[in-house]
């Protein structure tokens, strides 16, 4: 289970404006703006670094519209769970080579598709780590 601290962290990490993280000021100003209540940088700080861990509902809120997610994904872990690995594909996306092979498979036809998905799986597959029983067995 995932603190609040650390969700707070993934959406700075995932969610950026102009390829960077959003900044303590520009989040507060957006959440002060988002909840007609004050919000201080240094607040927002204490709540990603875990040093404050018991905002307000009305916090909560700003937070959540401020990076565009549902409140409750500070509360349901099945959802959160979803979201995150939403942001996983987004972050994975920016990488212009995942992006490229992305694009050239939507391109072919189904089986292909299938097909290439098949050799990703033994290619990673191949590049994990054996386990210590693996490793003395000889496989």
């Amino acid at each position: 289970m995932s603190s609040l601290a650390d969700k707070i962290d993934r959406l700075f990490t995932t969610i950026r404006t102009n390829g960077r993280e959003y900044t303590y000021e520009e989040v507060a100003r957006g959440c002060s703006k988002l909840s007609g209540g004050t919000f201080s940088k240094t607040y927002v700080w204490q709540l990603r670094t875990g040093q404050r861990d018991n905002p307000t509902k009305r916090h909560l809120e700003a937070l959540a519209a401020f990076f565009r997610v549902p409140v409750a994904y500070f509360f349901d872990e099945d959802l959160a769970a979803r979201i995150e690995s939403q942001f996983a594909l987004a972050t994975a996306m920016r990488d212009a080579d995942v992006r490229d092979v992305a694009l050239r498979i939507m391109n072919l036809d189904d089986q292909t598709r299938k097909s290439m998905v098949r050799i990703i799986q033994e290619i990673t597959q191949m590049r994990q780590p054996k386990t210590d029983s693996e490793q003395t067995s000889g496989s």
